[in-house]
């Protein structure tokens, strides 16, 4: 069974409980980072956001039976209060609780149990195997989810200016860095280029120190825009079938000096931190 039908198992399973991206993680092997990344390549949605949206489901179809108690049914979902369950009620479904009980509406956008279904995969490049000492990452950050990350364009623009300007650089290479992991599945990413020292850095800059690790690094065969099918074959196609399990650490995309995609210029390189797969040593 693979990492997100493993995860959309558990989470059917276990739905009535006290679940968080860090249980359904743990019971897939994974870190909370990994499933995340996963989770949303290969479904569309953040695994607390598919929580969410389950449970008020069930809920809708309970109060679609005409259940009395509203109070009761948002404790059963996990929310604290009737305020915080009608609001988030309304957002996913456009109607309140009581309106759903009483006009028992049989249009509700239900979302149903995910069931993993065949995406394209693409032809990836032959990965090389690097390991690469500590260095640090230094330039503009921002928070996004793995569902919601339609500004890291914006992030570039904004950061295009600052390129061969940055105290300390030590390359014409920048990079693309996903760090700091929040249990709410969210990251922060940088982009940015590496520096050799962080001290100095003006307030508006953000940094990361990017620990010795171990890669699998495939160059990316395409326009940018199509990065993601990169990212999505590599977690559901070449590392199941690999030796090597997902680190816990960063991965990076690293764009080389002259990269230009308007003009057809340049190669991008998607780095992924790995390890040796226990199970397949064993």
């Amino acid at each position: 069974m693979r990492n997100i039908e493993r995860a959309l198992w558990y989470i059917e399973l276990e739905l009535g409980s006290n679940l968080d991206l860090g249980r359904v993680a743990q019971h897939c092997k994974l870190s909370s980072f990994a499933l995340a990344r996963l989770f949303a390549l290969s479904t569309g949605w953040s695994v607390m956001r598919y929580i969410r949206a389950r449970r008020l489901s069930q809920a809708a179809l309970t109060l679609r039976r005409g259940a009395p108690d509203i109070l009761q049914v948002a404790l059963d979902a996990g929310y604290g209060s009737h305020e915080a369950f009608t609001r988030a009620f309304c957002d996913l479904f456009g109607r309140t609780p009581k309106q759903v009980r009483e006009h028992k509406d049989e249009n509700l956008p239900l979302v149903e149990p995910l069931r993993m279904k065949e995406r394209k995969l693409i032809t990836l490049s032959e990965p090389r195997f690097e390991t690469r000492s500590e260095f640090f990452i230094a330039g503009l950050g921002e928070r996004f989810t793995f569902d919601k990350n339609e500004g890291i364009v914006g992030l570039w623009q904004a950061f295009a200016p600052y390129i061969e300007r940055m105290p300390d650089q030590i390359s014409t290479w920048t990079y693309g860095l996903c760090c700091n992991p929040a249990e709410d599945g969210s990251f922060e990413y940088i982009a940015g280029t590496e520096v050799s020292r962080v001290d100095d850095l003006p307030a508006v800059f953000r940094h990361f120190r990017v620990p010795r690790q171990n890669y699998a690094v495939f160059r990316h065969l395409g326009h940018i825009s199509t990065i993601h099918q990169t990212f999505f074959s590599i977690f559901n196609h070449w590392l199941p079938e690999s030796e090597y399990e997902l680190a816990d650490a960063p991965e990076f995309e690293q764009y080389s000096a002259d990269f230009e995609p308007s003009q057809g210029k340049g190669y991008v390189e998607v780095w992924i931190p790995i390890a040796r797969n226990q199970a397949a040593d064993s």
